[in-house]
């Protein structure tokens, strides 16, 4: 479970966000981190009872840093509101799908899915539910996957037309349209600091695994 301080420390660095007082305020900084840390750390070990290719990872090669990179950015505010962890085979520097948690005030969530695909990646994953667009269907509708993620697939954004080499009366047309594949499930400030929180994030991502393994089958 996540700490109320944590969440505290989140809000208070949305008030604050400047160096001088991120440095004041190391010490608090230091204990959310390793806070988060440690549900992340449970996080992985529930995720590698259902996904053995997830065990052998280490927190550090999940979570990323709080700083920003402003280099190229018109908000130059130094640090992130929020701490996240890329659940991912290989680690959060590989392009594959996997697993993602979230913790920022009013806006905690754990998703999971294939964000952004480059090029190559995604004319795979459309070429794959195409050939089997029965099973992406099934996935879809199996009752535990919609009871976790009743909105379904968000396709970050999607093309106007059909992508090359597909008929707009195709019945996947929806979903071969799409340039990424998430599925999201929110949590409120409550929620994660319930003793259970854990337990329903492992939940959530082994409900969503069925599609990450199709996804990633596509690409590997």
């Amino acid at each position: 479970m996540l700490q109320s301080s944590t969440i505290k420390f989140l809000k208070e660095l949305k008030k604050n966000n400047n160096k001088p007082w991120f440095d004041a305020n190391r010490k608090t900084y230091e204990a959310a981190k390793a806070n988060f840390s440690n549900t992340v750390e449970q996080v992985i070990d529930g995720i590698a009872a259902f996904d053995e290719a997830i065990g052998t990872l280490k927190t550090k090669d999940c979570i990323f840093r709080i700083n920003r990179d402003v280099r190229f950015s018109k908000d130059k505010s130094p640090y992130k509101t929020n701490f996240g962890a890329s659940i991912t085979k290989g680690g959060k520097k590989i392009n594959l799908g996997g697993y993602y948690f979230q913790c920022e005030p009013g806006q905690h969530f754990a998703a999971g899915g294939f964000y952004m695909p480059e090029p190559n990646d995604l004319a795979k994953i459309r070429q794959e539910i195409d050939y089997n667009f029965e099973e992406w269907t099934t996935i879809l509708s199996n009752k535990t996957f919609k009871k976790y993620f009743p909105t379904g697939i968000e396709g970050i954004s999607s093309l106007v037309r059909p992508p090359k080499g597909y008929d707009e009366n195709n019945p996947a047309i929806g979903y071969l349209k799409m340039k990424g594949y998430i599925v999201t499930r929110p949590f409120s400030d409550a929620e994660i600091q319930e003793k259970n929180f854990t337990k329903e994030v492992v939940k959530t991502f082994e409900a969503m695994k069925p599609l990450i393994d199709f996804l990633n089958r596509a690409v590997e």
